[in-house]
């Protein structure tokens, strides 16, 4: 049997428990890899994080925008088969690979589209597992055929070739770890309120409305950037006024079946449109969670409502971190 042919959907509700490990083919993630002994320097003169300053066993969220500061890829770096990459969307990587190699001809670096697999592992034991396959320590970690990188408490992403990824699918017993498909994975960033775009929002909005400050995907310290004008005015002067936010509600039908998810807000007694969600989850009880971008000052009682089933309303949840630059 295909190795890929092993994930099934994980059907849940909102209130359903999960199993204690999954592992998930992160279908449509992938990686820019970058190798060269100008990687650091040049990297470090296009992403909004410090690239010097990181360390081996860390990753960090970044980002790449334009002269603008428009973000044309939010990724998560992290140090692999002895260069950097940049793990992010499959959809972002033909338009940001392009841009950030227009001035790589001036440096000693490498950029390519990367051939690893992408498998992400979930739940309560997911790092008794990760320990099992590894006697390194540390949030990023070599392991056979790559790199395992520690994303939350309970989840991990290993970038790996190939067979590698085959033999790792294969050899987990399906009495002891569940083989999902990737939505489940989504849930997880949704929930994490994780910085996202896709290929329809790229070089759309600047980090800060993407929140990327609140997980450290900016230094304010470090040496100039492209962009870096933008970002900096939007922190010390205030320019920011539109920031991601966790929405959920109702729906009665399947919101991949949408061209556009859109949200309408409560403005007295009229209507007006809130935006897209620009990532979503649904579960199999008629409810859903997205994340979207709207305005700072939006009161925490806004009522909301799908563009596209009125009848069905949403509303805003809490952060799970500060919106503060500090």
């Amino acid at each position: 049997m295909d190795w890929q042919q092993q994930f099934t959907r994980f059907s849940s509700t909102s209130k359903d428990s999960l199993p204690s490990l999954m592992l998930t083919h992160l279908k449509s993630w992938g990686a820019i890899s970058m190798i060269g002994d100008d990687k650091k320097s040049y990297l470090q003169g296009q992403v909004t994080c410090d690239v010097v300053a990181l360390d081996k066993e860390q990753s960090t969220f970044g980002a790449h925008c334009d002269a603008k500061g428009k973000v044309w890829s939010i990724f998560r770096l992290f140090h692999h088969n002895g260069g950097y990459a940049m793990f992010q969307p499959m959809s972002l990587i033909e338009t940001e690979l392009a841009e950030l190699k227009k001035y790589a001809i001036f440096a000693k670096v490498d950029i390519q589209t990367s051939q690893d697999i992408a498998l992400g592992v979930i739940g309560e034991n997911a790092q008794e597992w990760i320990n099992s396959i590894s006697e390194n320590t540390g949030d990023v970690r070599e392991i056979e055929g790559g790199t395992a990188v520690k994303v939350d408490a309970n989840r991990w992403l290993l970038l790996v070739t190939p067979s590698a990824a085959e033999n790792i699918t294969n050899n987990c017993s399906p009495d002891k770890v569940e083989k999902v498909t990737e939505e489940l994975w989504t849930r997880f960033d949704i929930e994490s309120a994780l910085p996202a775009i896709d290929k329809s929002t790229q070089n759309m909005h600047i980090p800060q409305a993407l929140n990327l400050q609140a997980v450290d995907g900016i230094s304010f310290s470090k040496g100039c950037y492209t962009g870096q004008e933008t970002v900096a005015r939007a922190k010390y002067r205030g320019m920011n006024k539109r920031a991601m936010y966790i929405v959920s509600g109702t729906t009665d039908k399947a919101l991949s079946s949408f061209d556009t998810i859109g949200l309408e807000r409560s403005v007295g007694e009229n209507w007006r449109s809130a935006g897209e969600l620009i990532n979503h989850f649904q579960f199999d009880d008629d409810t859903a969670i997205g994340l979207i971008i709207l305005p700072k000052d939006l009161d925490e009682e806004t009522k909301l409502r799908l563009s596209e089933q009125p009848e069905h309303s949403w509303e805003l949840h809490a952060l799970p971190y500060s919106l503060d630059d500090e």
